[in-house]
């Protein structure tokens, strides 16, 4: 059996004649500024490059640093059911500009920061701009993969969903080596965000002229009351639970590995910042061979393959870590199995969870977008007990909780009504 889900004919794309539109019938200009949304869509993974320099420029411990990130996910469990309903009063393509809007405005605010001479201005500015990412995001990761629904659908839809997610992860890719260039080059890391400003409005400037024809806006409501109670469902509630800890996995690790590196080895900041980039490369890798390999294999196959890559990167994490005089490599090597392990979790936990409820699916969905707030528990509790230890040590083995139920998803996933 597939993973691919069977889109009903009333929500398919229509053409002028009144037929389910084709992807090969979206024209190239159409589909490039769609691409583009995408790649901004990124931004919001440049937060963990940020808060290491961040936290460099203002002498900040690791629990204040990776409170940064919660700034950031927070905003998924307080606006994923509001921008739904957003979407369904303006549209799908409006709400994705108006994520892009908010997403440049917290590209700008740094570069206003860090011209003001008062270090807590500068601060104060850092702060709002993480809070605006994680709100734009939140926007975009609501409205950006339905309006793509417009384009294409079934085994096109996914295609093309793959594909956003790699745009997507190139931005994460150079996000913290255009940081680490402009550091060495000019001094200031910050230059980032006047790249990325420059890339998020002509982002807007395309999709506000793109001519993308919408379905009908979804009559149905859907409240944050009725996605919680979905989680009385045990097939729900566990999908929920591997979301959130794949999350918190996820922004943990791309907030935590360049100081896992500096604190045993010679690597300063701009060099070991580069580890973030191995992990989103690796991401990607896995986003694009996993697409073709869960059509070929089970999803339970793919998740006991997915959970033992992240146990074997727990693995390499705590040795590097936990003893003197381990090499480099082993860390690159952890870095390289939780980024090609964690790369498909999200895809296997919400396909489990609309095929489960398949009646229910825009609340299932509704729901899952809320588990991203894994994003704001893992980090800060990482960063208390690196804080309390001493070492990245500690902060490794609360991102081990999250592992270590991603395995026992896998080992256990037919008990809890999987068919696949």
């Amino acid at each position: 059996m597939s993973t691919s889900q069977t889109v009903p004919e009333e929500v398919l794309p229509q053409n002028a004649a009144g037929e389910a539109d084709k992807l090969g019938n979206a024209p190239f200009a159409v589909l490039v500024p769609v691409m583009m949304s995408f790649f901004v869509m990124g931004f919001v993974d440049l937060v963990g490059t940020a808060s290491n320099y961040v936290q460099s420029d203002f002498g900040l411990s690791d629990s204040v640093s990776n409170i940064f990130t919660t700034m950031v996910f927070f905003w998924f469990l307080v606006l994923s059911v509001p921008a739904g309903m957003l979407m369904n009063r303006i549209g799908r393509r409006r709400t994705v500009l108006v994520s892009i809007a908010i997403t440049a405005l917290g590209c700008l605010l740094p570069i206003i920061g860090y011209l003001i001479p008062a270090k807590a201005a500068q601060l104060a500015f850092i702060v709002v701009s993480f809070c605006l990412l994680g709100i734009g995001n939140t926007f975009m990761q609501v409205s950006l993969n339905p309006l793509v629904g417009n384009l294409a659908h079934d085994e096109k839809l996914a295609g093309m969903l793959t594909f956003g997610q790699f745009v997507k992860a190139i931005a994460s890719f150079i996000a913290p080596l255009i940081a680490g260039w402009a550091a060495v080059t000019f001094g200031k890391w910050w230059l980032l965000y006047p790249i990325y400003l420059v890339v998020a409005v002509l982002a807007y400037v395309m999709l506000s002229f793109d001519d993308i024809k919408e379905n009908a806006p979804d009559t149905g409501h859907t409240s944050i009351t009725g996605c919680f109670a979905l989680l009385r469902n045990p097939v729900i509630l566990l999908c929920f639970i591997g979301i959130v800890c794949h999350v918190g996995v996820d922004v943990g690790i791309n907030a935590t590995a360049p100081k896992i590196l500096m604190e045993h080895s010679t690597l300063g900041l701009e060099a070991a910042g580069g580890a973030t980039s191995v992990y989103f490369a690796f991401r990607t890798l896995g986003c694009l061979s996993g697409s073709v390999l869960l059509q070929r294999f089970s999803r339970k196959a793919m998740l006991r393959v997915c959970g033992g890559l992240m146990a074997a990167a727990s693995v390499c994490f705590l040795l590097f870590s936990g003893l003197s005089g381990m090499p480099v490599w082993l860390a690159y090597v952890g870095l390289a199995c939780v980024g090609m392990g964690n790369a498909n979790v999200f895809s296997i936990m919400l396909t489990t969870g609309l095929l489960h409820l398949p009646e229910r699916q825009n609340e299932v969905s509704g729901l899952m977008m809320i588990g991203l707030i894994g994003g704001a528990i893992f980090p800060p509790l990482m960063g208390l007990a690196s804080d309390a230890m001493g070492m990245q040590l500690g902060a490794i083995l609360v991102m081990s909780v999250g592992v270590v139920y991603i395995g026992l998803m896998a080992l256990f996933f037919r008990s809890y009504g999987a068919t696949r």
